[in-house]
Order: structure tokens, then C-alpha cells, then sequence
């Protein structure tokens, strides 16, 4: 599933080529991609007609679109699932394959949903406040500092993630501190950091040489800023790059694929020499997925 890196490379997109676009209509192709909204299809296509899209936001690996007229305001939430992709196209193009919805810009263009295994979907949400929002922060929608204070309602529970203004690498140090769980665990609990899912997660704890069953309340709160800090430059450097992708499903607003996936040093690299060691990589399993480690560099704890 798409994390940080790819997401943000969406939200950039959508933000070049969509806000400030007038939404005159839109068509729900397919009702699975509806199914997370509350009410039915017309539901989310009339709440969605005539309004104006004002932002283009994101927290972590969760993406909105702030959309508002004069008598109302909402949070349009895209969930990317495994293979949704939000895709700019001319009105009049063929339709892609997949195609579950399609909005209809002011300007000619159409915002078109595509999603091969329909895990993924949209639906209208409303704000309310940032429950992270720092005390000093301003009170308006979108402070100077780039905080907000208002969150759709389904994702109020999200911790920010490592490039929010609002971010506090001594709180979520605490807090990782203050459980006795596994560190590859604790990094991928987004309401403790947001936006690390397992590809980042195995880069991060590479660069910190951590096994990601190292316990956390074991671990000192200088070795946890630093997987956090990796966390961040590996997240940083994939979206130089566009994110990372290993197939087709994974496209900006213009259909182009990301190319960190040939910089990874630990995910994907079983049977390969370590990058740093030369030791051969493993593959172990690890909550339904795999996990990819140096045995030398990240050495498993003694049991």
C-alpha cells in the first residue's frame, strides 16, 4: 500500500491541478468505491456538485481534499487502498480501465478514481478539530506555520507524521518509550507517528541497525530519535523521486510511476549482499508480511 512518500507525491499533484477547480459534477462508476461514505452514491455526488476544492491535504498516508460553496464545507477523504490512483484527463478521453469515479472539473479536465482491486474509495466527511494540534497553534482552518486545526472526522485519531509542522519528536519518543511492544510494531502504529508503512519502516531500521523485534521500553531515547530520523531522510529521499513503486498501480495525477524503489537497501533485497556489510539479506516473517534485515547490522535480540 502506498505510504508517506507516495501520498504526499498525490497531494502534490492533485494541488497543482486541482485546487481552485469548481466541481460541477460527478458520476460513482462502481458502489464499492462509495461504500466508506455514509450516505448512498447521489448522496456524495451532490455534496460534491457546485463546491470548489480549496486545499489538497494529507496526513501521514491518509489524503483529503478540502472542498467548501457559500453554505458549506467538508472534507472529501481518498482512501488509495492497494491500487487506487487519482488521475487528471481531459474530458472526452477513453475512460481507464478500472474507473470507479469520475468528477467533473470547471475547467474541462475530469478528477477520475481508478482502482484496479476496489479496496480504496472516497467519501464526504466532516472537520473537526485536531485533537494533535499544539496549544500555541493558531485557531484559524490552516495557520501561517502550515498547522492545522481542523481534520476530517474519520482520521482525527492519526498522529502527525515526521513532516507536520506540528510534530513533537520528544512526545512520540515518550510515547514509543512508554509501551513494551516491538520497535518495527510501534513504528508502524500510526496513531504514534503517522505515515511509515512496511517498506519505510524496514529502510529506517537499517539505517539505525535496529532488528525491528528490539522491544521499545529497552531501547534509549537517543537509538529511538534516530530510527525516527531515519525514518524521516529515507521518507524524504523517496519523495525526491516520486515514492516507490514495484508494479503499474502506483502513478502520480499523470500516470508516472516513482523510482526509489532502486535506492531500497533492506526491503525487497532477500538473498542480496547488505549494501553496508556484505553480509547476505534475510527475509522473515512479520504480521502477515515479510520483513527484510542484515543479520549482521541487525543482530535479533537474545531471547
Amino acid at each position: 500500500m502506498p505510504e508517506l512518500p507516495e501520498v504526499e507525491t498525490v497531494r502534490l499533484g492533485l494541488a497543482d491541478h486541482v485546487v481552485g477547480q469548481r466541481i460541477t459534477t460527478v458520476e460513482v462508476l462502481h458502489p464499492r468505491a462509495v461504500r466508506r461514505h455514509a450516505g448512498e452514491s447521489a448522496d456524495l455526488a451532490s455534496r460534491l456538485a457546485g463546491k470548489t476544492v480549496t486545499a489538497a491535504r494529507r496526513r501521514g498516508k491518509y489524503l483529503w481534499l478540502d472542498v467548501a460553496d457559500d453554505t458549506d464545507d467538508a472534507a472529501l477523504v481518498v482512501h488509495l487502498g492497494m491500487s487506487g490512483q487519482m488521475l487528471i484527463a481531459r474530458a472526452g478521453a477513453p475512460d481507464h480501465t478500472h474507473l470507479r469515479i469520475r468528477a467533473h472539473l470547471a475547467d474541462g479536465n475530469e478528477l477520475r478514481f481508478v482502482d484496479q482491486r476496489t479496496f480504496g474509495g472516497w467519501h464526504v466527511d466532516e472537520h473537526v478539530p485536531d485533537p494533535f494540534m499544539p496549544e500555541n497553534a493558531s485557531a484559524a482552518t490552516d495557520s501561517g506555520d502550515g498547522v492545522l486545526s481542523r481534520v476530517p472526522a474519520s482520521i482525527a485519531h492519526i498522529s502527525p507524521d515526521p513532516f507536520d509542522p506540528g510534530f513533537d519528536t520528544s512526545a512520540v519518543v515518550a510515547r514509543i518509550r512508554a509501551r513494551h511492544t516491538e520497535i518495527k510494531r510501534a513504528l508502524l502504529d500510526q496513531t504514534i507517528i503517522s505515515g511509515v508503512g512496511n517498506i519505510y519502516a524496514d529502510e529506517a531500521l537499517w539505517l539505525a541497525r535496529l532488528h525491528g523485534t528490539r522491544v521499545t521500553d529497552t531501547l534509549s531515547p537517543k537509538k529511538i530519535r534516530e530510527l525516527i530520523d531515519a525514518a524521516t531522510d529515507v521518507m524524504a529521499q523517496a519523495l525526491k523521486v516520486g515514492g516507490t513503486s514495484f508494479d503499474a498501480l502506483y502513478v502520480n495525477v499523470n500516470g508516472q510511476s516513482g523510482y526509489f524503489e532502486r535506492s531500497l537497501n533492506a526491503y525487497g533485497r532477500e538473498g542480496q549482499p547488505c549494501r553496508r556489510c556484505g553480509r547476505i539479506m534475510r527475509r522473515e516473517h512479520f504480521m502477515n508480511r515479510s520483513s527484510y534485515s542484515c543479520p549482521q547490522c541487525q543482530r535479533r535480540p537474545r531471547m
